[in-house]
């Protein structure tokens, strides 16, 4: 039985050993070149993220006049919108009350019945002054990806300003344009916490997740049928106008 042990220990410690560095100049060399190559390309997404949404962003006071404005979900404490997604609700309530913009679409996760973004957010706004019959609700928008297209092929949205935290607005609009909807972005400010750096690291990641998505353009999880929310809230807007 000793004997065993011993030998399971010893095992174990050969597992655990470091691993042996290349013992000439030139094998340290192809190493040091292969850990470079390897951080080149993890962030090259990132890197074409930015690039792609470069002159698409401003701030709520500089933003072009859109008729559409898309708020992406960011969590829920409680039933009502985290300290993030109030902050994209409050942007959004800015430009509509400033005539920026005259409809909202929401998207967010609605995918069980105790969990409802679409709802909170719609909630949120009425309260901070935008008409509920301006506000369309997307109860799939699971991922940046589904949102967007999803914006495009069910809500017939062609043009919208973006709103999300500044670590995701780039990953946000690039990922719009390629679904169709030509886009800009809002990135809304906030407090640099352990979140504000999780979501920016989160991004590194996301981004190549988000390449794939702009190169192979997969359905969203749920798709369906058109919707008229936002034609129809738009055509309300304007029939009094024709009618003078």
């Amino acid at each position: 039985m000793l004997h065993l042990l011993h030998r399971a220990r010893t095992c174990g410690a050969r597992w655990l050993r470091r691993p042996h560095l290349p013992r000439t100049r030139a094998g340290r060399r192809r190493l040091v070149q292969a850990g470079m190559a390897a951080c080149v390309l993890a962030l090259l997404p990132a890197t074409w993220l930015r690039l792609a949404a470069d002159g698409r962003l401003h701030t709520t006071a500089d933003v072009p006049r859109t008729e559409v404005a898309v708020v992406f979900g960011a969590g829920l404490w409680d039933g009502e919108p985290s300290p993030y997604l109030a902050h994209r609700l409050d942007a959004a309530a800015e430009l509509y009350r400033a005539g920026r913009i005259e409809v909202v679409l929401v998207t967010g996760d609605n995918s069980r019945e105790e969990y409802d973004e679409p709802d909170a957010m719609r909630a949120y706004l009425t309260r901070h002054g935008v008409p509920a019959a301006r506000i369309v609700s997307d109860y799939a928008g699971f991922d940046t990806w589904d949102s967007c297209v999803r914006a495009k092929k069910i809500f017939g949205v062609d043009r919208a300003v973006l709103i999300s935290q500044g670590f995701h607005i780039r990953r946000a609009v690039t990922l719009c344009r390629a679904a169709g909807v030509s886009s800009y972005g809002v990135g809304v400010d906030d407090r640099h916490d352990l979140t504000w750096y999780y979501g920016g690291t989160r991004e590194i990641l996301a981004a190549g997740k988000a390449a794939l998505d702009a190169v192979f353009r997969p359905d969203p999880h749920f798709l369906g049928p058109r919707e008229p929310g936002v034609r129809r809230a738009l055509d309300d807007i304007r029939a009094p106008a024709a009618a003078r």
